[in-house]
């Protein structure tokens, strides 16, 4: 069975380039092309698949309303897919613990680990706080795909 070391090798093959599906309202699914990385989370320390999102993406809402997350990532033939539930940590979605300070290293931690390289990291900031830009965390629960371990 693949692991998150395998999400890991797939995810830095292409800077991070991944699907993430996530379930609407009505029920149909609703899948976008988005970068993301292997991360600590930063309350529990435990690994998961991140991502971040402009702040009136759509999943944010499938995210609150309890939408668990699938990421499939592929590369030729092979391929890997983790799903789980994910916590939300954002301008809109504050947890204990985290506050602007941290979410800004946050941010910045998981583009770093999605492949994302920035000449100008306090242009990045400002971008991320203007864009109201969440950190999307997604604990594992299940992880498949082909791909050797």
């Amino acid at each position: 069975m693949p692991d998150l070391d395998d999400v890991t090798r797939f995810l830095a093959d292409e800077t991070g380039l991944a699907t993430v599906s996530t379930v609407q309202a009505d029920g149909r699914v609703l899948s976008t092309v988005v970068n993301c990385g292997v991360v600590d989370h930063p309350k529990t320390g435990d690994r998961c698949v991140a991502l971040v999102s402009r702040g009136g993406a759509a999943r944010l809402g499938h995210v609150r309303r309890g939408s668990e997350v699938t990421i499939a990532v592929r590369r030729g033939w092979r391929w890997v897919g983790v799903t789980g539930p994910a916590e939300l940590i954002g301008p809109s979605d504050e947890v204990d613990g985290i506050d602007a300070e941290a979410l800004r290293l946050l941010l910045r931690e998981i583009y770093a680990a999605a492949g994302g390289v920035h000449d100008d990291l306090d242009e990045y900031d400002r971008a991320m706080v203007e864009d109201g830009r969440t950190a999307v965390l997604v604990s594992p629960e299940r992880i498949i795909g082909n791909s050797p371990s």
